[in-house]
């Protein structure tokens, strides 16, 4: 079955750095858009990065852009986003997701990895 494990989350102070990964297994990943989410508690859900599935297409939620890169290897069907500057703002549980190209809709979701920075 299709499984996305995210992992690398941790407690960081302001302006620090962390690199969250995402392993995807039980699918062709290059068949696959992939995105990044976030969820601050008492928050919805919202969109962080996404990156198409030749990495040529990138686009970033306003808060993050020029901050927190995303990049895939599809040899390992990792993706990865990379946070730096990190505000207390981006605490939240990081979520990867991936989309079968051509899709509206993400198809899978992985369990979620947790992000606090500290002021």
């Amino acid at each position: 079955q299709v499984q996305l494990v995210e992992s690398g989350g941790g407690l960081v102070q302001t302006g620090g750095s962390l690199r969250l990964s995402c392993a995807a297994s039980g699918l062709t990943f290059s068949n696959y858009d992939m995105g990044w989410f976030r969820q601050a508690p008492g928050k919805e859900r919202e969109f962080v990065a996404r990156i198409n599935w030749s990495a040529v297409v990138k686009s970033y939620a306003e808060s993050v852009k020029g901050r927190f890169p995303i990049t895939r290897d599809n040899t390992k069907n990792t993706v990865y986003l990379q946070m730096n500057s990190l505000k207390p703002e981006d605490t939240a549980v990081y979520y990867c997701a991936a989309r079968l190209l051509g899709g509206e809709y993400w198809n899978y979701w992985g369990q979620g990895t947790q992000v606090t920075v500290s002021s």
